[in-house]
């Protein structure tokens, strides 16, 4: 039998744990599925928990991100991410999640490849792993700092520690995303990091 539960946007908003503005470009772009019913929209809890789950086996998500390319283009979306990270399943969460979500996304797999993308190109927000070969991302982060001080920075790592937290803080990171995580709570730091949440 099929879940013909409807949820509302004000209930949407809760149960992914995403602001009003990424609904909205989710649903301008198709990613996630809504009816329109007079001036509100509503979205069947089935549809909404298939497409969650897309989103973490990459499924339906692949192919939309093959069809649109790589990456969003920069008219569509106006706010690039860069995210450093040496575990492959991290990056390609992280670039399909934001991809959906319209945002331009480059992922790198250590800290001097994304330390040199900062020197070259202009980015609105840096997610880095904290623990990585060579350069690890407090590091990548306090070059960022000389180099973009006002960039802001979410921080994704899987061995949280208090002295890391405090670290973090003191280099002025917006974001702490503690692995494993999931993906309304990737669309809500990035939202808060880049000023799109209330």
């Amino acid at each position: 039998m099929i879940d013909e539960t409807f949820l509302t946007t004000e209930e949407v908003l809760e149960y992914l744990q995403v602001n009003l503005r990424t609904v909205y470009r989710l649903i301008k772009a198709g990613r996630i599925p809504a009816v329109r019913v007079g001036r509100q929209w509503r979205f069947r809890k089935a549809d909404l928990d298939a497409w969650l789950d897309g989103q973490r086996r990459g499924g339906r998500a692949e192919a939309r991100m093959a069809e649109a390319g790589a990456t969003a283009s920069l008219e569509s979306v106006g706010r690039r991410v860069l995210v450093v990270d040496d575990e492959e399943s991290i990056r390609e969460l992280l670039t399909k999640t934001l991809a959906l979500a319209e945002y331009e996304t480059q992922a790198v797999s250590d800290g001097r490849a994304g330390l040199e993308l900062l020197r070259r190109e202009h980015w609105d927000l840096l997610i880095a792993d904290l623990r990585m070969p060579e350069m690890d991302g407090l590091s990548l982060i306090r070059e960022a700092r000389r180099l973009h001080p006002q960039l802001p920075v979410i921080i994704v790592t899987g061995y949280s520690s208090e002295s890391n937290a405090i670290q973090a803080v003191n280099l002025g990171v917006v974001g702490y995303l503690v692995k494993p995580f999931r993906i309304p709570q990737i669309l809500s730091a990035v939202a808060k990091a880049l000023g799109e949440q209330d």
